[in-house]
């Protein structure tokens, strides 16, 4: 096999080759090395790499291996971290510059678990300046689509989408509180979710919106995707708001068909709306899949979650002010990027009343969305009505009233804010492609810990299709080397 098919290979597929020692967890980690130095200089999907810890790692692994103790199907496969979430010796940016390391030395729960797994962190990746930037001002690099330079990768967890699309690393660990994991797996054309919230444990995330911040994984298939999420899950003393429910065998839930199932059609999250043509064209195909393979499914209305988008921002942005305003923003108020000082400051000037306000309108939502699966097994709706933008056009305005309206009403926080409000798992699975190769992608939502139905239905419709055996060519989109691609 050459380097390519080996850096997009599955996590599972890489995993029986190191199991086998047909390769070993050096060779692989030194793969996702030389890709990383080779086409990162233009994609700017990193902020550290920790290559010679890793590669350390890679020779402990080998040797564990090669003396007969094997620990599982991470044992000795590489994964990157958003620069959200701490990771011990290797240092915590949130991807802004007004001071070296904000972890403390702190690691993560949910790192701590993949690498007593034998997973092997080789690096952090970039992200909006504390996960709440929105603009394309980065201080590490605007982070770039593989697909096309020229289209937005997405938002927040960006840094996490675009290596697992590009082939630099396998999986990586990305936060999600409205979609920062399924935007980013939506324009990159991988698999990203997140999980119901309490099911992974937040500690050593730096979080700011207790009650719907979530860790979870962006990966190439949805097997992966369950796998480091089986890895991940479960109770942790240390998070007092995770949860104590038995974690399930999810791969035990896969099946090949969807007898027996009703899936809801969100009408407010997808037929209901202006859609794009390709984005029309796509979301018929993927419906035909999903009746092919047994599932009934039905239109339905939650005419409530059009309001999930201000009533998140009403909460959660003022969580992040009265967090970190007084404390970073003020005194370094010149060194922040422009996006997350504009949303920080404004966040700070919601009254207590609207903030308790939109609390309770949240609940409204959330109880609209549970209901709905009282008489469906899942929800299916898009991840945005239109394909993924070209880059400057990704760049929220708040100019006029008519921005304001698109933000909250006609993007796709439209489409991941209801179920991030409703704390239910919601996965975005790659669904196909405009006419100009760029991805697209449909969103299945499950009842609160049901992820085990998610993963069912996504891992289905998945099977049922090939579009995420597509990969982009970096030699065409970036180019050969990085003195003719240009920084």
């Amino acid at each position: 096999m050459n380097e390519n098919e080996l850096a997009y290979m599955s996590v599972a597929e890489q995993a029986k080759l190191v199991e086998t020692k047909e390769i070993s967890p050096v060779d692989l980690i030194q793969v996702y090395l030389d890709r990383i130095e080779k086409w990162d200089g233009v994609l700017h999907s990193w902020i550290t790499v920790c290559g010679e810890r890793a590669l350390d790692q890679a020779k402990k692994a080998e040797a564990e291996i090669a003396g007969g103790l094997y620990r599982g199907p991470l044992h000795g496969i590489p994964f990157g971290a958003k620069d959200q979430i701490t990771t011990g010796d290797v240092p915590t940016t949130m991807a802004s510059i007004i001071q070296p390391d904000f972890g403390e030395g702190m690691t993560a729960t949910a790192v701590t678990r993949l690498e007593e797994a034998g997973a092997i962190l080789i690096g952090k990746n970039n992200l909006h300046e504390f996960g709440k930037g929105s603009s394309v001002n980065f201080h590490y690099g605007v982070p770039k689509n593989p697909w096309n330079l020229e289209i937005e990768p997405s938002h927040s967890s960006t840094g996490s989408g675009i290596p697992v699309s590009a082939g630099l690393v396998s999986p990586s660990l990305g936060e999600d509180t409205g979609g920062s994991i399924r935007g980013p797996a939506w324009a990159n054309g991988v698999v990203g979710m997140r999980p119901t919230f309490g099911r992974v444990s937040r500690y050593g995330g730096i979080m700011y919106a207790w009650t719907q911040d979530t860790i979870a994984p962006l990966t190439r298939t949805v097997a992966d995707n369950a796998l480091v999420l089986q890895t991940i899950a479960g109770h942790d003393a240390k998070d007092p708001l995770s949860s104590d429910r038995p974690v399930p065998n999810y791969a035990d839930h896969f099946s090949q068909d969807l007898k027996g199932l009703k899936l809801g059609l969100v009408r407010e999250m997808s037929v209901g709306q202006d859609l794009h043509p390709d984005v029309d064209k796509m979301l018929k195909k993927a419906l035909d899949v999903l009746t092919s393979l047994g599932a009934t499914v039905e239109e339905i209305s939650l005419p409530k979650a059009k309001y999930a988008v201000p009533l998140q921002l009403l909460t959660s942005d003022p969580d992040v002010a009265a967090m970190f305003l007084h404390k970073y923003l003020r005194p370094h108020w010149d060194e922040f990027d422009v996006g997350t000082r504009t949303r920080m400051a404004a966040a700070a000037l919601v009254p207590a009343v609207v903030h308790n306000r939109a609390m309770r309108g949240r609940a409204l939502v959330r109880n609209e969305v549970l209901s709905a699966f009282k008489e469906y097994d899942a929800l299916v709706t898009l991840m945005n009505f239109v394909p993924p933008l070209k880059l400057e056009d990704s760049v929220e305005k708040i100019d006029s009233k008519e921005d304001v309206a698109t933000r909250m009403f006609k993007s796709r926080r439209m489409c991941t804010y209801p179920f991030s409000v409703a704390n239910v798992p919601a996965i975005s699975v790659p669904s196909g492609f405009t006419k100009d190769d760029v991805p697209m992608s449909i969103q299945i939502a499950a009842k609160p810990f049901d992820e085990a139905m998610m993963f069912r239905v996504a891992n289905a419709f998945e099977q049922a299709t090939d579009w995420h055996t597509r990969h982009p060519d970096l030699e065409q989109t970036v180019g050969p080397t990085l003195d003719t691609a240009g920084e």
